[in-house]
């Protein structure tokens, strides 16, 4: 992924209002990333623990994804193993979350969203690339770092395209 910045951060968002992405706040660690190794930015915003947002460079033009978070208080330990949607990465209780992201468009002003189970710290390019471990063994898998990369995403590339075909 290539750098950028944060207006072209802000200004890429296809599924919130303006003042919205005016409004985000970025994690601290975002001057330092490592951006060749990102096959997508996210972050949960650190005044605003509900809200996430995840940014894919769409080959000529970045597309930025508000997220949200469920609010009520729920059980972590309902699932004692999930694996991400994303990366495929198991974790234990708490380390994937329900992140869904408002349609945009008239769809979204409805209600209507898209969610999916991801790395609740939205740090799935770390995961495949091995730069950053869950505490469990991961099941054992034939595929090389590359095919992870690749499969992590095309499954991104899915999630992105299924919300954006469903907007109106």
């Amino acid at each position: 992924m290539r750098e950028l910045s944060t207006e072209e951060i802000r200004s890429s968002f296809v599924n919130c209002p303006k003042g919205e992405a005016r409004r985000m706040h970025f994690p601290p660690t975002m001057p330092f990333l490592d951006w060749e190794d990102m096959d997508f930015i996210g972050w949960i915003d650190p005044k605003a623990p509900g809200r996430a947002y995840m940014v894919v460079d769409a080959g000529d033009h970045p597309v930025g994804i508000a997220l949200r978070l469920p609010t009520a208080n729920r059980r972590t330990d309902f699932f004692k193993t999930m694996a991400c949607s994303f990366c495929v990465t198991a974790h234990p209780a708490g380390g994937v979350r329900l992140f869904s992201a408002p349609k945009p468009g008239k769809a979204g002003k409805r209600g209507d969203t898209v969610g999916l189970y991801v790395c609740a710290d939205l740090a799935c390019p770390l995961y495949t690339r091995g730069k950053r471990e869950s505490p469990l063994i991961q099941p054992s898998e034939a595929l090389t770092r590359e095919e992870r990369v690749q499969r992590l995403r095309l499954n991104v590339d899915r999630f992105v395209g299924s919300l954006l075909r469903h907007g109106d």
